[in-house]
């Protein structure tokens, strides 16, 4: 047997050869660009944050809970806009999104992607599957099946949630008010906007209330995951991508080996 000629292997070894990852510098925050203040209650903090005691703790979450359910009933109960178009004082979901947002602030399920887009989702959906059932001859028949309109709607709400990375368990009790209440599906398409402006107030007094001596959101936006190429399909496409030349020495040296 003779041994391969050595442009054969010094090719192997140069298509082989990977240059070593460079190191990756994430860019700077956005919100350190700010000023101080500001940034201070949108979360950002220069250096690391000391978390407080527990009675200052529940001293927060209960000032944030009060306030900011509060301050959703104030808007809907006493502006004259809401109070014409039967706006309910309060989306009673919001209770529980209260329980994440002032008072688990750290948990992935209360930074403020999820509070939001969770209940958007939840509203758009429960809206969407509730109207195709209203399709249906009679409001009786509806009445008979609502409660698959109740279970469907809350389901595409947590897988839709799931893919989003904006799973907010309060928004699947959003999902299924329409279907539910009278109330809430007299109102249509306009549950959406009161959904949007009670997240908007919530988030507001949380980044007020919690930005005291807490530290609220963790993060703003969680990117979504891309998904890979398989590990079969890059191995394919790096030999189809390969010169012919390469080709040609392996071939060579095999018949050498032989």
């Amino acid at each position: 047997m003779l041994p391969p000629p050595a442009s054969a292997l010094q090719q192997n070894s140069s298509s082989s050869f990977q240059p070593p990852p460079q190191p990756f510098s994430p860019p700077p925050s956005v919100l350190s660009r700010l000023h101080p203040l500001i940034s201070h209650f949108l979360g950002h903090r220069p250096t690391k944050h000391t978390v407080p005691r527990q009675p200052i703790v529940w001293l927060w979450s209960f000032l944030g809970a009060f306030c900011g359910l509060s301050v959703i009933q104030a808007v809907f109960v006493y502006a004259k806009y809401f109070v014409k178009r039967g706006a309910p004082s309060i989306i009673p979901s919001y209770g529980a999104s209260a329980v994440l947002i002032y008072g688990a602030i750290e948990a992935p399920l209360a930074q403020p992607q999820a509070l939001v887009a969770g209940h958007f989702l939840g509203a758009l959906i429960g809206i969407i599957v509730t109207k195709l059932f209203l399709l249906l001859p009679s409001e009786s028949q509806f009445d008979n099946v609502s409660w698959l309109a109740v279970s469907l709607s809350c389901a595409i709400t947590i897988v839709v949630m799931q893919m989003t990375k904006t799973v907010h368990p309060p928004a699947g009790a959003t999902a299924i008010l329409p279907a539910l209440d009278p109330s809430i599906r007299a109102l249509g398409w306009y549950f959406i906007p009161l959904i949007l402006l009670s997240s908007t107030l919530a988030l507001a007094v949380a980044l007020l209330f919690n930005n005291i001596q807490r530290r609220y959101p963790v993060v703003w936006i969680t990117p979504l995951d891309v998904p890979s190429v398989p590990s079969f399909v890059r191995s394919r496409q790096n030999t189809m991508d390969e010169p012919e030349s390469d080709k040609g020495s392996e071939a060579s040296g095999s018949e050498l080996k032989a």
